[in-house]
């Protein structure tokens, strides 16, 4: 089942002659449950794809659906709350809240989206996360590895239709990040959780399930690595 389409994106910054084609026509699907690697030079519009995929950034033309909603069609308002409830977003920079402890930082979303949060999932994602000792430390009583962690339980919990994650072994060691991938692998096999990974690393991008090459704004490669559901 198709859980993710975008159909001619394109992104440009700038006019006339200071204009940058970020992205150029890429259209591509993804199915429920896939783990997808996009990797790519620096400057070839990764993380642009990333956020527009994510509805942090709109296309300059193109659509992008989610299930069955058209996610640029929406108001800003309404996409804040599709986004919110539907789509994981994890960066290389955690984006924690350094005044909220591990669980206040992993429902922080839900609760702005004015829901009660549920304590057996939030025990099961922080259980999940390997967190269970950390629930009251803050942010800054957190190594670099646990932040991330604390980031894909935030994530998670939401239970959202796709995850996006942005180079989310930039900033750690080997070890963590290797851990990081670990986890996430898990989340995509336990819980057919959908997920495209942005890397620069391809010891990584050769653990998805199918990955695209990105330069200059175009796909220029769609591979499949591995059959679904087979060994990592």
């Amino acid at each position: 089942m198709e859980i993710l389409r975008c159909e001619h994106l394109s992104k440009i910054y700038g006019s006339g002659d200071t204009a940058v084609k970020a992205l150029d026509d890429i259209s591509f699907c993804v199915s429920a449950g896939e783990f997808v690697s996009i990797v790519g030079p620096s400057g070839s519009g990764k993380s642009t794809l990333l956020h527009i995929l994510g509805g942090v950034d709109r296309p300059t033309e193109g659509k992008v659906f989610i299930g069955k909603t058209d996610i640029h069609g929406l108001s800003e308002n309404k996409l804040a709350i599709f986004r919110r409830r539907q789509i994981g977003l994890i960066y290389q920079f955690y984006n924690l809240l350094p005044v909220l402890n591990v669980d206040e930082n992993i429902i922080l979303p839900h609760l702005l989206d004015g829901r009660k949060f549920d304590k057996e999932r939030l025990d099961d994602v922080v259980e999940r996360m390997g967190l269970t000792d950390r629930r009251n430390n803050l942010p800054s009583q957190l190594s670099g590895g646990q932040q991330q962690r604390v980031s894909i339980g935030r994530a998670l919990y939401n239970r959202p239709a796709i995850v996006l994650a942005d180079e989310p072994t930039g900033n750690l060691d080997r070890k963590n990040g290797e851990e990081i991938v670990r986890l996430l692998k898990r989340s995509n096999r336990s819980q057919k959780q959908t997920l495209l990974i942005i890397t620069h690393d391809e010891s990584i991008a050769l653990q998805a399930d199918r990955m695209i090459s990105i330069e200059d704004g175009r796909i220029t490669r769609d591979e499949q690595i591995r059959v679904r559901g087979g060994d990592m």
